[in-house]
């Protein structure tokens, strides 16, 4: 059932402090929620979720936690891809009327692999106001965390279930020179790493990121042919996000760093060496400065 919030319900809480919600404009905010660890959500989604008019969310059971840890009374109404259709023709019914709508995925940024990203674009063609309150994003920590380049990336979603749609992707992909970023079931990790490694190379720098912000939060880096050694038949639990560095990208410890940087220090200078062979080795800028000024001196 979709249920409107009263203005006295309208307050989140952080620690023992209730706040009030200030009023939103009307439009279709796109709210995203923590991965997994709870306190990454920020204050101004805080604000929507509790002030919104309606808040429609893929699983209520998943955004009832979130939404009790702060204290927001909130009512969320359940919109996912079994009942799209019905429940996104309410939605927009609201939005109609001038009311707020709030829309959250189970974790991470609505409309990047979930269905809310038919109802987004419906609200755009009818000229409805979309408003995005960015936050944690599952693509973005692991690539962050993967140690490969991030000057240029692409994310590449969910790859086919099935072999051969699986390796014709891939191969789509092969020459992209881009970081890759695709999200994998645990259940699937062994086969896709296998065929990475078949398509893209088995020298290809690539990192199996599992558990992002949560307890057991792994990050296993290495070749495309040692994790998929690593990962044979390998019972794996959890969500997991693979990140494939771009052609030609070796895993750093391949790489004669030392060697590296005094190659590119001969034609550039010290700092922009050290940014040039972190694009290459994915090492810290600030790091290989550092190790520079020591070979230098």
């Amino acid at each position: 059932m979709m249920t409107e919030t009263s203005a006295k319900e309208r307050t989140y809480r952080i620690g023992n402090t209730e706040l009030p919600a200030r009023p939103l404009g009307p439009g279709l905010y796109l709210v995203a929620t923590p991965i997994g660890n709870l306190g990454d959500i920020t204050l101004r989604a805080l604000e929507t979720l509790a002030g919104a008019d309606v808040l429609a969310c893929e699983d209520t059971r998943v955004t009832r936690v979130l939404l009790d840890r702060y204290g927001i009374r909130n009512r969320p109404f359940a919109y996912h891809e079994h009942n799209a259709d019905e429940a996104g023709a309410r939605l927009l019914s609201f939005l109609e009327q001038g009311k707020t709508v709030a829309l959250v995925s189970d974790a991470g940024t609505p409309l990047v692999s979930d269905p809310g990203y038919r109802l987004g674009q419906l609200a755009i063609e009818a000229g409805y106001r979309v408003i995005p309150i960015p936050g944690a994003s599952a693509p973005l920590a692991a690539l962050v965390g993967a140690g490969l380049p991030n000057d240029a990336f692409m994310f590449a979603g969910f790859l086919p279930t099935k072999d051969k749609a699986r390796r014709d992707r891939l191969a789509e992909l092969k020459d992209v020179p881009a970081t890759l970023i695709f999200f994998e079931s645990p259940h699937r990790i062994d086969d896709t790493l296998a065929a990475a490694a078949d398509l893209l190379g088995g020298d290809r720098a690539a990192a199996v990121c599992r558990e992002l912000t949560k307890t057991f939060e792994e990050f296993r880096r290495g070749t495309l042919a040692d994790l998929a050694v690593a990962y044979e038949d390998a019972t794996v639990k959890g969500e997991i996000v693979l990140v494939i560095g771009p052609p030609g990208e070796k895993v750093a410890d391949e790489i004669d760093v030392d060697a590296l940087l005094l190659s590119l220090v001969n034609d550039m200078p010290a700092s922009k060496a050290a940014q040039e062979a972190a694009k290459q080795t994915g090492l810290a800028r600030h790091d290989l400065y550092e190790r520079l000024m020591a070979l230098k001196g």
